[in-house]
C-alpha cells in the first residue's frame, strides 16, 4: 500500500496483485462527502517502456516526468494524455528518483550508482552539477518549495544529506543509524520515503525494515538537518506523508494514523473525523489493499562486494604449499633410496 496527498485529498493506492486491479481510494479532508474509490483498468493512459521507479510533476503542472529502471526519464503531457511520451534524458544506471526545481529550470535525477545529477530541464544534455557523497544508491529526493535552492536526499547508506544542488555543494550529512543504532546493527538502513511538510521546515523519513518515522527539522541558519522526533509504528510502517494543513499521516498496518504538531512534538489525534473516515475507507477496501504485495524492500539494490584479490591470494598460497609439500616428499624419497644396501656388495 501507498499513502499520499494532493491538495486537500489524502488517498491510498494498492491492489494490482493477482486478479485484483490497482485501486485508489481516499477522502477530502475537512469535508463530510462520500469517499472516492477508483479502479484502474489495465493498459490505460501513458505507459513507459520499462518499469517505473519514480514520478514527478513540473511546477507549471503541464508535464509528468517518469523515471524507469533502464535509466531513462520520459516526459508526458498532462493536457494531451493520449500523446506518447518522449525521452527527456538518460543515465547509464537504474534511475530511482527524479525531482524538478519549483521554477522548472532544473531536473534532478538520482541513480543506483550513488550519483545525483543536476541538468537543465529544457536542455537535459547540459549538466549543471553532480551531488556526490552517498556511498550507496540514492533512493529519495526532495526540494522544499519554501527553500528552492536546497535539495534533501536519502540513500541506501542510511544517510540524509542536504545540498545546494546548483553547485553540487553538500551542506550537511545526518546518519540515521546514529539515531537508532540497535535497529541498524544487523540491517541496512535504506531510506524508502522522504516527504516535506509544505509551509514548514519539517521532513519525515521512513526506512526499509524499520517501523520508525524520523521527523527532521531544517535549521536554515545553521544549514543543518536536526532530528526532532522519532515516531514508532504500532504495527508496520508502510508509508508516510504530510497534508496541506500540516498534519502527518502514517499508514500503520491497516490504519492511517494522524499526527499533529502540539507544543513542539507530533502527537497522535485518534478521534479526528478525517482519520475515522480514512479508517472506514481502508476497512471497506481491505480485500484489495491487503493483497498489494510484500513490504517495500530495497535489498536487491545493494551491489555485491566481491574481493577477487583475496580469493586469488588464497589460491596462490595453496599452490605454493602444494609444490613445497611435493618437493619435500620427493627429497624424503630420495634420501630413503640412498640409504638402501646395494645388491651384490662384498660382505666383511
Amino acid at each position: 500500500m501507498a499513502l499520499g496527498r494532493c491538495g486537500s485529498l489524502v488517498f491510498l493506492g494498492g491492489g494490482g496483485g493477482g486478479s485484483s486491479p490497482p485501486r485508489i481510494a481516499g477522502v477530502t479532508l475537512g469535508e463530510s462527502g462520500k469517499p472516492f474509490v477508483y479502479d484502474i483498468p489495465p493498459q490505460t493512459g501513458s505507459t513507459a517502456l520499462r518499469r517505473s521507479t519514480s514520478v514527478t510533476i513540473t511546477g507549471a503542472e503541464d508535464r509528468i516526468l517518469l523515471a524507469d529502471k533502464s535509466g531513462d526519464v520520459y516526459s508526458f503531457s498532462i493536457s494531451q494524455p493520449d500523446s506518447p511520451g518522449h525521452l527527456q534524458l538518460g543515465h547509464l544506471s537504474m534511475l530511482l528518483a527524479v525531482a524538478v526545481s519549483p521554477d522548472d529550470r532544473y531536473v534532478i535525477t538520482a541513480d543506483r550508482d550513488e550519483k545525483i545529477r543536476v541538468s537543465l530541464l529544457e536542455q537535459p544534455h547540459i549538466i549543471e552539477a553532480f551531488c556526490l557523497g552517498h556511498r550507496e544508491f540514492v533512493s529519495q529526493l526532495s526540494i522544499p518549495p519554501n527553500h528552492p535552492q536546497l535539495l534533501v536526499s536519502g540513500s541506501g547508506d542510511g544517510t540524509i544529506r542536504l545540498w545546494e544542488y546548483e553547485n553540487g555543494t553538500e551542506l550537511h550529512c545526518l546518519d540515521l543509524c546514529e539515531l537508532h543504532p540497535s535497529g541498524c546493527e544487523k540491517k541496512r538502513c535504506a531510506v524508502v520515503r522522504l516527504v516535506h511538510c509544505r509551509g514548514m521546515d519539517f521532513f519525515a523519513v521512513l526506512c526499509d525494515s524499520l517501523s520508525l518515522v524520523y521527523v527532521l527539522e531544517l535549521d536554515l541558519k545553521a544549514e543543518r538537518l536536526i532530528h526532532q522526533q522519532t515516531i514508532t509504528a504500532k504495527q508496520r510502517a508502510w508509508d508516510v506523508t504530510f497534508d496541506d494543513c500540516g498534519g502527518l499521516w502514517l499508514l500503520d498496518g491497516d490504519v492511517a494514523v494522524l499526527y499533529q504538531l502540539h507544543e513542539g512534538l507530533w502527537r497522535e489525534i485518534p478521534d479526528h473525523p478525517d482519520q475515522m473516515r480514512i479508517k472506514e475507507v481502508i476497512r471497506s477496501n481491505w480485500p484489495v489493499f491487503g493483497g498489494s504485495g510484500s513490504a517495500i524492500s530495497y535489498s536487491n539494490l545493494y551491489k555485491m562486494s566481491i574481493d577477487n584479490m583475496a580469493e586469488y591470494q588464497l589460491k596462490k598460497e595453496q599452490r605454493i604449499d602444494q609444490r613445497q609439500n611435493k618437493r619435500t616428499s620427493e627429497l624424503v624419497a630420495e634420501s630413503r633410496d640412498s640409504k638402501k644396501p646395494r645388491m651384490g656388495g662384498v660382505m666383511m
